[in-house]
């Protein structure tokens, strides 16, 4: 295979704009990308962005070059301006084909070369000077389009996938209000009492001592999802250290405890048996031990919108980014409480949907792995 210099391979479109009041409509910011999809689902600001952006036109790849580790990578979906802190890149198609170009783009191949020369510690940027004399090896252009079309293929399906598990989700949402109603006006008419009065446990983690390795695994807020448990992120503790900490079991809540954006967050602990003793951080609030509540329904109830704002609104102390759950606050929100049978049907179906999802996902990882380049 022959090999090229990104400048050969791409034109880096420098084009900018001081945005009007219109141009917010069509402004695309990198939290408006997200990493693992070439489609663009969230787009445009309240107010008209300020400071000079990209013009973008419709089908330019969007790069994000701050944080590249994010591997944010879409295609513009209409004419628009795009963040500063991205790059708007178009193929030079005399060297790759068209089709071709936003599959390399988002490819590990070319990002992890990418990544490897970002600048800066708080938010590693990549400058054009760099990556543009980056050498990758590209096959000719009648096997760009061959694999342009197979890839073309494992990515529609790949996005079908996905939107079967948001289906699923919205699913569960819909089955939630249906069996409890909207449960902070509690138009159902449950009985409502105080969360702290329905759990032995509220606990926040303890601060572990933090080895390499251990029998004690440490969960984090970096571990807890509302789709999943991501234990690639656990962390060890020092089991001879002396100190105490909080284990938790199948069926433990845990709630993510700081930060904005990543308070509130919360997942069902489940049953695992692979030989550690699991512990939580103190960045991590436990519930566990209620007669009165299944676990799966207080996390729907939690991942509600409305819920969620409540939170922020009435159970966290600080302000900006220094913010925390108050475990006192939190145990003083009323919760509906129907009854436990009712709750148990509601979390089979759930145990059952992310049955469905979990399958899902298994089959887009697979997908994944062939789509690589």
């Amino acid at each position: 295979m022959a090999k090229y210099r990104f400048d050969q391979i791409a034109i880096n479109s420098t084009e900018k704009k001081k945005p009007v009041e219109e141009d917010r409509f069509t402004y695309l910011g990198l939290e408006h990308l997200d990493s693992g999809t070439l489609k663009v689902t969230r787009f445009g600001s309240e107010v008209a962005p300020i400071g000079e952006k990209l013009v973008m036109h419709k089908g330019d790849v969007l790069f994000g070059k701050r944080r590249a580790y994010q591997k944010k990578v879409a295609i513009a979906p209409f004419d628009g301006i795009f963040s500063a802190h991205g790059m708007v890149l178009r193929p030079k198609e005399n060297v790759i084909d068209k089709d071709f170009f936003p599959l390399f783009i988002s490819s590990d191949y070319f990002l992890d070369a990418a990544i490897k020369i970002s600048v800066g510690s708080l938010s590693p940027t990549i400058n054009w000077r760099d990556l543009k004399e980056l050498e990758f090896e590209l096959p000719d252009m009648d096997s760009q389009r061959k694999l342009a079309e197979v890839l073309w293929s494992i990515n529609d399906t790949m996005e079908a996938y996905k939107k079967l598990i948001s289906a699923t989700d919205e699913l569960v949402k819909s089955q939630f209000i249906d069996m409890f109603g909207a449960p902070l006006s509690n138009e159902k008419g449950w009985p409502l009492k105080r969360i702290g009065d329905l759990f032995s446990l509220i606990s926040r983690g303890k601060q572990p001592s933090y080895v390499d390795h251990s029998s004690v695994r440490v969960v984090n807020q970096a571990c807890i999802y509302w789709d999943r448990f991501n234990f690639e992120n656990v962390k060890y503790h020092d089991s001879q250290s002396g100190k105490k900490t909080l284990p938790v079991k199948k069926d433990c809540i845990l709630i993510n405890s700081t930060g904005t954006g990543t308070l509130g967050r919360c997942n069902v602990f489940p049953e695992l048996t692979d030989g550690y003793v699991y512990v939580v951080d103190s960045h991590v609030t436990v519930l566990a031990e209620s007669h009165d509540v299944n676990a799966y329904f207080f996390k729907c109830f939690l991942q509600r919108e409305d819920v969620q704002k409540k939170i922020y609104a009435e159970c966290v102390n600080g302000s900006t980014n220094q913010i925390e759950l108050s475990k006192e606050k939190l145990s003083d929100v009323l919760l509906v409480v129907p009854p436990m049978e009712r709750q148990e049907q509601f979390a089979a179906f759930v145990r059952q949907s992310d049955k469905s999802k979990y399958n899902a996902s298994q089959v887009m990882r697979l997908i994944a792995q062939r789509r690589k380049l």
